[in-house]
């Protein structure tokens, strides 16, 4: 329940202290608030978490907690509505605002929220923490005047000891920094843990009650049901190099695992068109017709590319007009060779960070959109950044700032259709960021994939990619994730799954353990009196066995489909005795 600050009127946000059974032991946790909402407000909400254990949280109680960071001059203020928030003027820094200290718990993990404004125009505005080993951004927010806006982000504790949180903006020629129903709240590991096995109860799996019956409609009792998943609903893949139209150790090691791909370089527009209107689809073609040959669903990446290094040599040097002409090129011989053939297209990709083919033709990135829009209906349209959950330092792509790119583009006419796409390419992972960052996200109600899954060979990479599977999975805003492990036998881009004799790495060994954890092989159950089995499945298809003296040939198989909104669901299996 979302209410209005008001003072001295009880109105919190209501919380409920969860039960969950996380690694065999009992866990009590505050439910995690998932809530974001980009609705620049008359007046804040109350802090999540009643504030959690921030001092003072919406300012009822003067400046008590709260000192000033810098030069700045702090004060108290009441609005027409009512409601008291804390002001930092004469602001001669970026820095310089309104600070408090709170000590911070080693291996604990911290999610921020609070309310901004700006006394005029709007100000990028980060929530930042102080601490021995230096000034860590925690979560962005664009401020603006005469309205509030949300600001949610995260931190791990990676120590223990006193910390200064404070908020910071490089718009400091004089602009006030307001704020208001501020809270840090503090999670113990196996609270963040408990919170992610609740959400794959709730947003991965359903509960499904199975029926065994004979030919007349009786249920049957005491049958051996057998379950196993055939298929995920959840898709998983991994990028693919032209090595592996002939390496069989490749093939041998990708096939079982994945069912859905994006190639490394070969339909890239340096690949496919060396040499301006010398067009050279063979690697491509190829491997579109191996994946084709195995089920295998196939990403399009990328169209265009915004970066000028990343473009064909000849294309980087080309005068304005010719280089309008050869995207349009680029265009009308890709998209319609491939349509049909790939479920998503990177459009224009990196467009946050780099603006090259908009500087130089004047067309904005909403144009390349429109057009591959109308040449490929079928296909899911994407948007694909690095850095937005990967780097809270990155204000360029933060969370905020790809919410923005998106009401852009349908300010500016494009209605077709949209993905959000996060490359995902981590050093050390900051997790309450990640989860901050897509509950963001997630209120633009646009499918989150994640596309480029790696982490930089490092000490604890397997650990990290572990602990980031684990939070990306269990998010209900994404919908598919990719690794960008493709294999070269030089080395991979960031990070390899094999050694080149395709046996596993830690990685690997990661992503294998990851794949066998959400799915159900091998269930084994027996029917109540009433003929019953209870269960709660992944979401995909299955294979259902029952095996019973009463039914003829002593077992039965049947295929069943488990899906979102089908908890409790009853399936009627009619078997013949």
């Amino acid at each position: 329940m979302n209410t209005f600050k008001r003072d001295n009127v009880l109105c919190h946000i209501l919380l409920y202290s969860c039960f969950f059974l996380c690694a065999g032991f009992p866990v009590y946790a505050i439910d995690y608030d998932y809530h974001f909402t980009t609705k620049c407000l008359e007046g804040p909400l109350n802090p999540q978490y009643s504030g959690g254990i921030a001092k003072n949280p919406e300012i009822n109680d003067g400046l008590n907690g709260w000192t000033s960071f810098g030069s700045s001059k702090i004060e108290t203020r009441t609005s027409k509505q009512g409601n008291t928030f804390i002001v930092a003027s004469h602001r001669t820094q970026p820095n310089h605002s309104f600070s408090q200290t709170i000590h911070v718990e080693k291996d604990t993990m911290y999610t921020i929220s609070a309310w901004l404004q700006v006394s005029h125009g709007k100000a990028d505005v980060v929530a930042m923490i102080r601490t021995p080993n230096g000034d860590i951004p925690t979560g962005w927010a664009i401020a603006k005047s005469g309205c509030w806006s949300m600001l949610k982000g995260g931190f791990n504790g990676n120590f223990s000891g006193p910390a200064e949180l404070y908020f910071e903006s490089k718009d400091i020629s004089s602009v006030e920094l307001w704020a208001d129903s501020i809270s840090i709240q503090p999670f113990t590991l196996l609270e963040w843990k408990a919170h992610q096995d609740q959400s794959i109860q709730k947003t991965r799996k359903s509960k499904v009650k199975l029926q065994v019956v004979d030919h007349q409609g009786q249920p049957i009792s005491n049958a051996t049901i057998m379950i196993k998943q055939t298929s995920s609903s959840f898709p998983i893949g991994n990028a693919m190099s032209y090595h592996i139209l002939t390496n069989t150790g490749y093939q041998d090691w990708y096939n079982p695992r994945f069912m859905l791909t994006v190639f490394e370089n070969e339909m890239k527009w340096w690949e496919t068109e060396p040499l301006p209107n010398k067009n050279d689809y063979h690697l491509a073609d190829a491997m579109l017709q191996y994946v084709q040959n195995r089920s295998i669903l196939l990403r399009g990446h990328n169209i265009v590319w915004e970066n000028r290094d990343m473009l064909p040599q000849w294309a980087k040097v080309l005068p304005r007009p010719l280089l309008a002409t050869a995207i349009e090129r680029r265009f009308n011989s890709l998209v319609p060779r491939y349509r049909d053939k790939v479920i998503h297209w990177d459009v224009d990709n990196e467009n946050m960070h780099f603006s090259y083919l908009e500087s130089q033709t004047g067309e904005n990135t909403v144009y390349y959109y429109k057009k591959a829009y109308d040449m490929d209906k079928g296909a899911l349209l994407f948007l694909n950044e690095w850095g937005t959950i990967e780097n809270p330092n990155d204000i360029v792509a933060s969370p905020a700032k790809y919410l923005a790119k998106i009401e852009e583009f349908r300010t500016l006419g494009y209605n077709g259709t949209l993905g959000i796409g996060l490359q995902g390419h981590f050093d050390t992972p900051t997790i309450p960021y990640i989860r901050s960052a897509l509950d963001i996200l997630a209120t633009a109600n646009l499918p989150i994939w994640i596309t480029e899954l790696d982490v930089s060979s490092r000490p604890l990479q397997a650990d990290y990619l572990r602990d980031i599977l684990g939070e990306l999975y269990t998010h209900p805003g994404v919908q598919g994730i990719m690794f960008w492990s493709p294999w070269q036998p030089q080395g991979c881009f960031k990070m390899c799954l094999t050694d080149n004799d395709f046996n596993n790495l830690p990685t690997g060994d990661v992503v294998d353990d990851f794949m066998r954890g959400i799915n159900h092989q091998g269930l084994i159950s027996t029917t109540n009196h009433d003929g019953y089995v209870e269960t709660s499945l992944y979401h995909g298809d299955y294979e259902v066995i029952i095996k019973h003296s009463a039914i003829k040939h002593q077992s039965f198989a049947h295929k069943i489909n488990v899906a979102k909104g089908k908890d409790s669901s009853t399936l009627i299996m009619k078997l013949s005795a």
